[in-house]
């Protein structure tokens, strides 16, 4: 009896056993057959011009020095994302929006002119997002302020920046810009 009762396990234990490789193989192949119907493997290729959206880099750019050289800040919100980033000159200047406010908004009201000479820029673009350097001279021409006691003056310097934008929306926006600038004596 207890020969054919051990016997009797052995054979339920391979038959359980059997079940169990059995039901895991074919789960293995539902997946598989699954999967495949859920997931299908096309990857549509989508061909970017990337010459027109370095140029498209540039003029965004552009018309961000150009509003300093109007002595201006309209219309150059929609150039930043809200949660843009500024730098300069070894500060971080927070956002651009207070940017504008704390910093560049006001300083343009001091100045006669702002002027940029000497302008390169160079853009790579690595979709979604783009990499540009700008060098350049800038020319400050002061107004004088009394209670300062600041007499009028031209001020020249020599600025790199580099700033990092990403296409949202179909539109560039600057995330993050850095400029730095010294001292300049023309030659």
């Amino acid at each position: 009896m207890k020969k054919t009762n051990r016997i009797f396990k052995q054979h339920l234990f391979l038959l359980l056993s059997l079940i169990i490789i059995l039901g895991i193989y074919s789960c293995k192949e539902e997946t598989k057959h699954t999967s495949s119907e859920v997931m299908p493997m096309e990857i549509e290729a989508v061909e970017v011009d990337v010459e027109k959206e370095k140029n498209e880099v540039i003029a965004h750019m552009k018309k961000y020095k150009n509003a300093f050289q109007n002595l201006s800040t309209e219309g150059t919100m929609e150039l930043f994302s809200e949660d843009s980033q500024v730098f300069e000159s070894g500060r971080a200047e927070g956002t651009y929006a207070n940017y504008i406010e704390n910093h560049i908004g006001p300083e343009l009201s001091h100045f006669n002119s702002f002027t940029f000479s000497d302008y390169i820029i160079d853009a790579q673009i690595d979709l979604p997002y783009a990499f540009t350097t700008e060098t350049y001279i800038y020319t400050l021409d002061l107004k004088p302020n009394k209670e300062k006691n600041r007499k009028a003056q031209i001020i020249s310097k020599k600025g790199v920046a580099t700033s990092v934008l990403k296409k949202v929306d179909g539109s560039w926006k600057i995330l993050k810009t850095h400029s730095s600038s010294r001292n300049y004596t023309p030659n």
